[in-house]
């Protein structure tokens, strides 16, 4: 793989190589201190003063994007927990919102527990406002924008939830992840989405099924997008984008299937790819 092979994709629309640019967030368009750097902003409004559009697609729940897109003044549609929420930011309001049925989360909890032993399970709760509830021994890595509630694990599926995360103390997130699909597939989603972060989601979600309603609505295609990602949650996003560029400390899953690969998030890859499609007049 190399870094110029988007410049022999047909373009999506009209003069521009792609109409639609869509970035997933942690790890990604943010740096390694969860922002966005001044490279990384320039790009993109290179790109949108091009006529291209973006778009923000990530594992993050609406609730624990906003700060981000309060921060680099992003008030376009984003698709939010994992496909969940298709998200209008300027209006902070939710176009579209799915559960997790809870008896199935359950149930698949308990059928990934009598494989692998006991889990440390979270949950994030549904809407604009909805915290993260963490069961004991819970600990979540990424991010300390979203609230936090601790509560006893029999309360976590007490109200809506959008996804459980879920931890072991003996198995690397790669194999949890497996072993949950293996045992709970037919039942939950199951995605890893970043280090400590196993997430159970409705069956069927993702970031495409996501990306493709609110690339629907915005009027563009497959044919159009130009996708960024690092993670395991982000190869169905690859699928289905004409062009999926993985950055450079991407997870060995993603970059199996991407078509570019940049540098990393701390070396601003998203901006290194755009400034080469999307020069700057």
């Amino acid at each position: 793989m190399s870094t110029d092979r988007a410049d022999s994709v047909s373009p999506g629309g009209g003069d521009l190589p792609f109409r639609l640019v869509a970035t997933d967030l942690d790890g990604t368009l943010l740096n390694s201190a969860e922002t966005v750097s001044a490279r990384n902003r320039a790009a993109l409004a290179a790109a949108t003063a091009a006529g291209a559009s973006h778009i923000i697609v990530t594992g993050r729940s609406a609730g624990w994007a906003r700060p981000v897109f309060d921060e680099i003044g992003y008030t376009g549609t984003a698709v939010c927990g994992q496909g969940a929420q298709v998200y209008d930011a300027g209006a902070h309001k939710l176009i579209t919102s799915m559960t997790l049925d809870r008896r199935q989360a359950a149930l698949a909890i308990a059928k990934i527990e009598a494989e692998t032993g006991p889990l440390a399970v979270a949950a994030n709760q549904d809407g604009l406002d909805g915290q993260v509830l963490a069961g004991p021994g819970y600990a979540l890595q990424i991010g300390t924008e979203l609230p936090i509630l601790q509560v006893p694990s029999d309360e976590l599926l007490s109200t809506p939830v959008s996804k459980l995360y879920i931890q072991h103390p003996g198995l690397t997130d790669d194999e949890l992840a497996e072993a949950a699909h293996r045992v709970a597939g037919d039942l939950v989603g199951v995605v890893m989405a970043g280090p400590g972060i196993v997430e159970l989601l409705p069956l069927g979600l993702s970031k495409a099924t996501g990306l493709a309603v609110a690339a629907r609505r915005l009027g563009f295609r497959p044919a159009d997008t130009i996708a960024f990602g690092d993670m395991p949650n982000d190869v169905p996003m690859f699928a289905w984008a004409a062009h999926g560029v993985a950055m450079a400390n991407a997870h060995e899953q993603l970059l199996a299937v991407a078509d570019e690969v940049t540098v990393s998030n701390d070396e601003d890859g998203v901006a290194v790819v755009l400034e080469r499609l999307f020069p700057a007049v």
